[in-house]
């Protein structure tokens, strides 16, 4: 380097060109944060749909195998062999779960009262194809101080409300394809709804329901009814298909989605569908599988 020579000065970069730089790099993640959502919203909603889609078709192997769908929930005024059994436990078998269901059939032979230690280490195992990936309660087994109980997302149609047994899932019920004259391509038979709030209502494996009936635990009316004596702080209903929160206690009472606008719901010809909460006004019709109403969907 010749003797006297300097080099130049790096030119810094001024406030207000630091500013602008910053404001830019704001707008660019503005701009990718909401798509990188709708990204995984879209993605947790395809996930969604396929495991309702794998449900339902473990419905239609059940009835196959047995010539009727499960009961939505079993007692058979305490003579059955599974007091209070939920029909996923009975989908076992065909969403590729054989051993947790002898597991199960071995748990009710040793004690029929699911509370009990011999159910404890079924009844805490969360079921992937049971739960919606949008929805975090569900993703890990709450603990009581007695026992560990894991969720569902997806409830049995019971029909309009637990006082009519008019759908095609609910207590002791024994339906078959035959039954639903409505057709099965117009006949919900099963929706979303997330666990409820203190998470007593919403385990996939068995329990009480509102009154000993599995409502609003695995099965649920579009138009059900608060008819337990713990939830008086809520409306008596009738509720209706709407958005729901995680942290209200009464929305247990109505199905609903964490997916933006509504809810996927399976329909008796294997089929799923999402469908918007305008579509509160129809859902009687459709889950009544002989009502002889004539639908159309919004």
């Amino acid at each position: 380097m010749p003797v006297g020579y300097r080099c130049p000065r790096r030119r810094a970069f001024t406030l207000v060109e630091l500013l602008v730089v910053i404001a830019i790099i704001a707008v660019c993640l503005g701009m990718v944060l909401p798509a990188v959502q709708r990204v995984r919203a879209a993605a947790a909603r395809t996930k969604c749909t396929s495991n309702l889609r794998q449900i339902v078709l473990a419905l239609h192997a059940y009835h196959d195998a047995q010539g009727s769908l499960p009961p939505g929930c079993s007692y058979l005024n305490g003579k059955s062999p599974q007091p209070h059994m939920s029909w996923l436990t009975r989908l076992l078998p065909y969403v590729e779960q054989e051993a947790l269901w002898q597991r199960s059939l071995s748990a009710f032979m040793q004690n029929k009262f699911f509370e009990t230690p011999p159910h404890f280490a079924i009844c805490e195992r969360v079921v992937p194809a049971y739960v919606c990936p949008m929805d975090p309660k569900a993703q890990q087994p709450q603990v009581f101080p007695d026992f560990t109980m894991a969720f569902t997302d997806y409830l049995g149609v019971w029909g309009t409300n637990r006082r009519q047994r008019d759908g095609v899932l609910f207590l002791d019920s024994n339906v078959r394809i035959s039954d639903i004259t409505d057709g099965t391509s117009n006949t919900l038979m099963v929706g979303e709804r997330p666990p409820s709030a203190d998470g007593v209502l919403g385990w996939w494996y068995a329990g009480w329901g509102q009154v000993q009936d599995g409502s609003a635990e695995m099965v649920l009316g579009v138009a059900e009814w608060n008819d337990g004596p713990q939830y008086r702080g809520c409306p008596r209903g009738p509720y209706s298909f709407s958005p729901g929160q995680l942290s209200n206690q009464c929305d247990t009472f109505h199905f609903w989605s964490l997916h933006p606008g509504g809810a996927n719901f399976a329909y008796a010809d294997g089929s799923v569908h999402f469908l918007s909460y305008s579509a509160d006004s129809v859902m009687p019709a459709l889950a009544t599988r002989g009502g002889g109403e004539v639908v159309t969907v919004p």
